[in-house]
């Protein structure tokens, strides 16, 4: 069943963003595993990703991001009511991240809670965030998407150690009665499809089957992969169907920054023009819950995204998960 999404009352209204400093070319991991930069960009699209130093976390990629945000937009946490961090790699199991955020910049009175959805986390913050305004419950919300993949990321496994990257993205979403910006949402989730991509963690069996990974990230790409290319045009096909929006209409698609080829795909089966996606992995890797905001602000940055223009958000990764949003920006 289609739900329209007339009754949504939100707006985006501040972005930040931050990765770190240390730069892991293609060219090095050449010296870590048997790969070559030709391999990689052919079939990721990736050249460089960042990555966090070894007492540098989830939190402080997030406080950096919003510390960015601030500067850019000097009353973007003035009267916050909510903190929601979509990530899952926070610092600690508990404190959650979203409160080491609200002890660092002193936001008062405000809930606080992490939101691990991985790589579709992003888009689920902001639905989350949009509908509790919308419902009348906050009037302004502090999202952030975060991950340091790095820190769970095998480098000796050469078909996962090429793609991850670390980095923070952070939006504000308001209360808009006169102009709201939240058009349309789809949300889906396959949790059969979970041993395609895991971590363990307390346990170390998943439907009754032994799991690998010691900790370290696993993940099948050949699944992945298909589950995408197949979930995310239909997923896509729904949005269009409930914003009432034409293909033509969508300024830029922001799907999550996984791997190029998966883009292409996608692009390719939705009928939407390559030229009009944004992503954020060639000089970032896949940033898990950090690539759309990664990518949305680079956009941004760049002069290519403008007041008005509609997005086209999609998240997708493990769970399964996947989510997709259209918005207005501005």
């Amino acid at each position: 069943m289609l739900h329209n999404s007339a009754s949504l009352f939100a707006r985006i209204t501040a972005i930040g963003s931050y990765v770190p400093s240390q730069i892991l070319t293609n060219a090095e991991l050449e010296s870590m595993v048997d790969t070559n930069d030709e391999w990689i960009v052919q079939r990721t699209g990736i050249k460089e990703r960042r990555i966090a130093a070894s007492d540098e976390y989830t939190s402080h990629l997030c406080i950096q991001a919003v510390e960015e945000m601030v500067v850019r937009y000097p009353n973007a946490l003035d009267d916050v009511e909510l903190i929601i961090v979509a990530t899952h790699t926070p610092d600690l199991p508990f404190p959650s991240v979203a409160c080491l955020i609200q002890a660092h910049f002193g936001i008062p009175a405000t809930g606080a809670y992490d939101l691990n959805a991985t790589c579709a986390g992003f888009t689920y913050g902001l639905h989350t965030a949009s509908g509790l305004i919308s419902a009348g419950l906050h009037r302004k919300v502090l999202v952030v998407g975060g991950d340091t993949v790095s820190k769970i990321t095998d480098y000796t496994d050469r078909s996962t150690c090429i793609l991850f990257g670390d980095g923070a993205g952070a939006v504000i979403v308001e209360r808009e009665d006169e102009h709201p910006a939240f058009l349309a949402h789809h949300l889906g989730s396959d949790g059969n499809g979970g041993k395609h991509v895991y971590r363990i963690g307390l346990a170390s069996t998943l439907h009754g089957d032994e799991l690998a990974g010691d900790g370290k990230l696993v993940q099948n790409g050949r699944e992945v992969y298909k589950f995408a290319v197949t979930t995310v045009p239909q997923g896509i096909e729904k949005l269009l169907a409930k914003s009432g929006k034409q293909r033509q209409e969508i300024d830029w698609f922001i799907p999550h920054s996984a791997n190029l080829r998966i883009i292409e795909s996608i692009c390719e089966k939705s009928n939407i023009p390559f030229d009009k996606a944004l992503y954020s992995l060639v000089y970032y890797g896949n940033t898990s819950a950090a690539s759309i905001p990664l990518a949305l602000d680079l956009g941004i940055k760049e002069g290519k995204v403008k007041a008005g223009d509609t997005l086209l958000l999609y998240g997708f990764g493990g769970g399964l998960t996947h989510a997709g949003l259209v918005v207005r920006w501005g």
